[in-house]
């Protein structure tokens, strides 16, 4: 079933519409949230809260995408989740990935920060928008839905070595892209 059908069944409050967006989109929400937590109950049940919040969304949302739309929310509820399961704790894959880019960015405690957090939402755009399409992929890959370096190695048909060291070479540009633009890091 194409997105917006999917879409009208949400506007017309049918339960087939959570039925058909798990049915096309579940195991790409399921991925993103197991990514994040490392768990497979609890990134059930944050896909199952993604759900609900689709839900209570459209209406009067209308998601041009309707993937990227359920992936942010199921991120951000698996985010949520994750913070709250390791207050204490380490969770290697995405503290690792997080570590990786803690080097590119400033620290969000100003008085400013929602302004800031917007500026340097729209230099980080601009950024992934100048790297071919594969980089951008492998970039988003790993720091969008946590990717291990194997997975994004097979889906775009290089090695991991290589995955390794484009996310480096990535992460050393943006880094020198931020400190052009004057973004404090």
């Amino acid at each position: 079933m194409n997105d917006e059908r999917i879409i009208e069944l949400f506007f017309e409050r049918s339960e087939q519409a959570i039925k058909e967006l798990d049915n096309k989109y579940g195991r790409v929400c399921h991925k993103v949230s197991y990514n994040i937590l490392n768990d497979r109950q609890d990134a059930e049940e944050c896909v199952n809260d993604a759900y609900l919040g689709a839900w209570n969304a459209i209406p009067p949302a209308k998601p041009d995408r309707l993937l990227a739309f359920i992936c942010r929310i199921v991120r951000n509820v698996s985010l949520k989740r994750y913070e709250r399961n390791t207050a204490a704790k380490r969770n290697s894959r995405y503290d690792v990935a997080l570590q990786e880019l803690e080097d590119c960015l400033a620290s969000a405690t100003t008085v400013e920060k929602e302004i800031e957090e917007r500026e340097l939402t729209e230099i980080i755009e601009s950024f992934l928008g100048s790297l071919s399409k594969e980089n951008r992929v492998i970039f988003l890959r790993r720091y969008w839905f946590s990717d291990t370096y194997a997975d994004i190695a097979k889906q775009v048909g290089l090695t991991e070595k290589n995955v390794s060291v484009r996310l480096t070479r990535i992460r050393k540009e943006l880094r020198a892209y931020l400190l052009e633009r004057e973004v404090l890091l």
